[in-house]
């Protein structure tokens, strides 16, 4: 999920959405079949770039079609409330909502981005090697993403000691980038991953990790805790506490917060039964967003949904401060760093 001044969640086109749309589940086996196999799990292209493109073109143009002869008709079959709108990003309101996460007890820290820290960072990372993942660094989402991934390694303290665990990975490089630069062991989880542990690709829920207790020092989200849909935020929160090794640590980044509890979701993606939506939400509707579902947590339901969940664990909020100053389109703003006791 992505958000910056004009727009909330900018689709790009190896987005997790887009991958679901590449996907279909076999109903006799289980297991997810990619329709469109161009991207390895490390995001490295397994088609030549003109076919990409190709591919991507009249996807887009089909989208943009569908969406323009039936959007009134999906938007008026969900549930009130609702509104025809963008989530805003709005300095004010994360002001005030980073006072009343205060007010109510969590543990809520500054950060500041040191950007040639950061540029340091990417030259180490080599991005350009994974050609399918935001087009080798080209996309206009590309330095958003790479600066959640270095915030992360920061918060999180990796080191080659660790054993680290990208949750819902979809086509991310980060695994290879951390286990490049910070030299420590890495898997790659997702639900689409074939069952099992492959390797270094766990394939399940994330709510239902097939590894042991205590098999991870560190664990991350990058722009992924969003879209876990129904109860699965809170299932996973648990078994991350199964999970990870006393002292280890789950980043989630970016925490997206508004002032009140709401869901994203595009009307033309969601399948024909709908989803459940929580009867509390307001969703916001969103034309060509290509996701069904982005959660943002008001603070009271961060309460019962997040903070009840971790009993095993120490939860730190951070206030990232200045994002902008890296790159005018970045948009992450807060950050969970939650470490086991």
């Amino acid at each position: 999920m992505c958000i910056n001044n004009t727009m909330a969640y900018p689709v790009d086109a190896t987005s997790r959405t887009e991958q679901n749309h590449a996907k279909e589940m076999n109903r006799s086996t289980g297991k997810w079949l990619l329709k469109n196999p161009a991207y390895s799990p490390a995001g490295e292209l397994r088609a030549p770039p003109y076919v990409i493109r190709k591919y991507r073109d009249v996807r887009w143009r089909v989208k943009q079609v569908l969406t323009s002869l039936f959007w009134r008709r999906r938007y008026g079959r969900l549930r009130e409330p609702k509104v025809d709108s963008l989530v805003p990003h709005d300095p004010a309101i994360q002001s005030v909502i980073k006072e009343e996460l205060k007010r109510n007890g969590f543990d809520v820290q500054d950060w500041r981005i040191d950007p040639a820290e950061y540029r340091e960072y990417l030259k180490r990372a080599g991005y350009h090697a994974f050609s399918g993942y935001l087009d080798g660094g080209t996309s206009h989402v590309f330095t958003e993403k790479s600066l959640e991934h270095f915030l992360a390694a920061k918060l999180l303290d990796v080191s080659p000691d660790d054993v680290y665990i990208d949750i819902a990975n979809d086509n991310s490089p980060t695994p290879e980038v951390y286990r490049k630069v910070y030299g420590c062991r890495t898997y790659r989880q997702d639900l689409w991953f074939p069952a099992g542990v492959h390797g270094n690709i766990i394939g399940s829920d994330a709510s239902h990790l097939p590894v042991e207790n205590g098999f991870a020092t560190k664990m991350a989200l990058h722009c992924s805790l969003e879209h876990f849909e129904g109860e699965s935020d809170m299932a996973f929160m648990k078994e991350a506490g199964r999970v990870l090794r006393a002292g280890g640590r789950l980043c989630v980044l970016p925490l997206y917060l508004f002032n009140r509890y709401v869901i994203q979701t595009d009307p033309m993606v969601l399948p024909r039964a709908g989803l459940p939506f929580e009867s509390d939400a307001l969703l916001y509707c969103v034309r060509n967003w290509g996701n069904r579902h982005g959660r943002f947590y008001d603070v009271p339901h961060l309460i019962t949904r997040i903070r009840n969940n971790l009993d095993w664990a120490r939860l730190t909020i951070y206030s990232i401060e200045n994002e902008k100053e890296v790159d005018p389109s970045c948009y992450v703003k807060f950050a969970a760093l939650i470490e086991k006791k």
